[in-house]
């Protein structure tokens, strides 16, 4: 019998948002640590279930998606005594190797039949694993809501499945409270009632569905915005003027192949500060722009998909129409908004155990995976609720990161940038910023407060007001000073510029802090099963032997602060005092450092890699540390081995690298690579809001 908890999420109706609410709840889940993976005891192909394409890469499952899926409809008709014995005994044998599964029941789109919640109510009977029920409250009122859940927690309890909660989802919002108190009282023997609003996002179809729905095929413009969610529909059965009276936000325009004024006005309304940002436009009828036309969009470098279609307009509107929005493996935004509602509206300790609880019954784990890391660096970084200022407020990357940032509360932002070009960008992106500030540094008030303190902090060296009064504007300066003057608690910046561009305003304007001699970096290298933090990987060249000191203990700090325990190895190509030279000497004398302003931090100097990790070959080179064979925090003798070292761990054993993470600086501010992608960006930000709280 596996020990790892499990709860069975289903529905006994189609359309009841089920996949984002598996999504979310996965993301609570794996937010509270250990092993969480997703079964699926009923699918229509062995080979291809959509929702375990979706939810495997979101969990921290060790095992390949496959053996997280139990028999197909198929097996399950043809042998439901033998189905139900081999879902039940691939269940136990996935859940030998998690701390928590998420069994998600079978969808009605699948194969409708009206037994089907009857038998995911049997199998969470079998499987031991307490139900969620979810409830769809869409055009509902709220006694039929409440009549739909009582037949639903009366067939479950008919099949003695046990009943954790009850979940009514895509409630109108104003009926939330409403809904969940009639619940509550009609049920008394559900011990959870969680009500989650509609959300307009979430059941909005992307344009790559709504192309594949008329079978259309794209003519011009972006292929990646493909993936932009649809809130409506525009025919364009009228003149020009008309059609771009009509034209909302998010929406797709359907237009006559031939209506090439429409068409154009369209691109230009699109373009425009002063019209909404549209999803695509479809031209219906098998139509195609003339040459002429097709050269003037060329010209116009169209981002907008311009999508082609044989159909009809009645057709094409009918078939759109009928397209259900869903979340896939791209829909990114989706499962960001799916994340957040479960979040706020779910409390995920009334239905799991916490990691304490679980540790206590013998189902703890020391095994940290990359995403329980940053599962945990999103959740820490939202109880802070840190203010992050992002100097490159139009690169694309940091517009899609501050999105999804902000759709996860991790951190309040302000984006550096003219706001029209930032609005604009960000709305051509399919992107909603509208939490986000924008100052322009040009324009803003505090620019005549950042001269006056830039031209003070630099006097010294010769900085005029004229010369501080230019220099403010650069985003990496104005946003150092708005960390140093307190209107945010710290920057994320570099991933259009150079290190030192962001690194050498902190260190004019905020300065290190207290006892720290040099500013420095770690990454932290999140393996398969454990998290390193190696330093310094990013910033000193050659450090001196008191400056290693430095590191090792900053690089320590930082481990405790994000929940490593800081183990300290201090690297040679000599383990103990079995070699000699200045290097080695170099590293022996910042151990001696250590331990001298550190005594309480267990630190091991010098000391090869190999020994600092692996217990066996420690057990052979320095029997008895209490540091060798099991270090987590690897300080390297100089910037050339720290760099190489860590992109050879990252390339050749697949680890995720977070960082670097400036430390020793007074006030947080941290560099991105310029090959940052959108994720890289998220934990940025997430550490440096944590950074900021201490």
């Amino acid at each position: 019998m596996s020990s790892a908890t499990a709860l069975y999420l289903s529905s006994a109706e189609s359309q009841s948002g089920k996949s984002a609410l598996a999504v979310g709840l996965l993301a609570e889940a794996c937010a509270r640590g250990g092993r969480v993976g997703v079964f699926r005891p009923l699918v229509l192909d062995r080979a291809h279930d959509p929702l375990i394409e979706l939810l495997h890469p979101l969990s921290t499952s060790p095992l390949e998606p496959a053996a997280g899926v139990g028999v197909t409809y198929e097996e399950m008709r043809a042998d439901p005594e033998a189905a139900t014995s081999s879902v039940v005994d691939r269940f136990h044998t996935f859940a030998a190797d998690h701390d928590t599964v998420l069994v998600v029941g079978s969808d009605f789109t699948d194969v409708p039949t009206p037994t089907e919640f009857s038998t995911n109510a049997a199998l969470a009977a079998h499987l031991g694993a307490p139900m969620v029920l979810v409830v769809p409250g869409t055009d509902r009122s709220v006694e039929e809501c409440a009549t739909a859940a009582e037949l639903i927690v009366h067939e479950a309890r008919s099949r003695h499945a046990d009943v954790a909660a009850l979940v009514a989802n895509r409630v109108n919002p104003d009926q939330l409270e409403q809904v969940r108190d009639v619940l509550t009282r009609r049920l008394p023997e559900v011990p959870s009632v969680f009500a989650v609003p509609a959300d307009a996002l979430l059941s909005a179809p992307t344009v790559h569905d709504l192309m594949a729905s008329v079978d259309g095929r794209l003519l011009l413009g972006d292929e990646t915005r493909l993936d932009r969610e649809v809130t409506g529909f525009v025919v364009a059965g009228m003149t020009m003027p008309h059609v771009l009276d009509r034209l909302r936000e998010g929406c797709v325009l359907i237009c006559p192949g031939d209506r090439e004024e429409v068409l154009l006005a369209t691109i230009l309304a699109h373009r425009s500060s002063t019209f909404p940002s549209l999803s695509a436009v479809v031209l219906n009828g098998g139509f195609l722009p003339t040459p002429q036309v097709t050269r003037l969009m060329e010209g116009l470098g169209v981002e907008l998909p311009i999508i082609s279609c044989t159909t009809g307009t009645m057709s094409t509107a009918t078939a759109m129409h009928a397209v259900r929005g869903r979340i896939g493996t791209r829909s990114s935004r989706k499962i960001e908004r799916a994340r957040a509602l479960v979040h706020g509206h779910v409390d995920i300790g009334a239905l799991l155990p916490s990691p304490s609880e679980r540790r206590g019954a013998g189902h703890g784990t020391r095994v940290v995976t990359p995403l329980m890391f940053e599962h945990d660096l999103t959740a820490r970084a939202r109880e802070a609720d840190a203010h992050i200022v992002l100097p490159e407020g139009t690169e694309p990357r940091i517009l899609r990161a501050a999105d999804t940032l902000l759709a996860r509360r991790v951190a309040r932002l302000t984006l550096l940038g003219d706001e029209a070009e930032v609005r604009d960008r960000a709305a051509s992106l399919g992107l909603h910023l509208d939490e986000a500030a924008v100052i322009d540094p040009r324009t803003s008030p505090l620019r005549e407060e950042f001269t006056t303190t830039y031209a003070e902090l630099r006097a010294h060296k010769g900085m005029t007001p004229e010369q501080a009064h230019d220099l403010v504007t650069d985003g990496a300066y104005f946003g150092t000073l708005m960390v140093h003057g307190g209107h945010a608690d710290g920057m994320v910046s570099g991933s259009i510029t150079s290190t030192a561009h962001t690194v050498r305003p902190a260190l004019e304007v905020i300065r290190t802090a207290p006892g720290v001699s040099v500013v420095s970096s770690v990454f932290f290298m999140c393996l398969a099963d454990r998290v390193l933090v190696y330093g310094d990987c990013a910033i000193n060249p050659d450090p001196t032997a008191e400056q290693l000191a430095d590191i090792a203990i900053s690089s320590a700090r930082t481990a405790a602060q994000f929940g490593v325990e800081p183990r300290v190895a201090m690297l040679s190509y000599s383990t103990g005092g079995s070699g000699s030279g200045a290097d080695v000497d170099k590293v022996r004398t910042a151990t001696a450092h250590v331990r001298e302003r550190a005594p309480e931090l267990l630190v091991e100097g010098p000391i090869q890699y190999d020994a600092a990790v692996d217990p066996a070959v420690a057990a052979t080179k320095l029997q008895g540390s209490p540091v060798a064979g099991h270090a987590t925090v690897l300080v390297f003798p100089d910037l050339n081995t720290g760099n190489n070292t860590y992109k050879a761990v990252q390339r050749s054993a697949s680890a995720v690298a977070v960082g670097p993470v400036l430390q020793g600086l007074n006030a947080p501010v941290n560099d991105l690579s310029r090959g940052a992608t959108v994720r890289d960006i998220v934990n940025t930000v997430a550490i440096t809001a944590i950074q900021a709280r201490g």
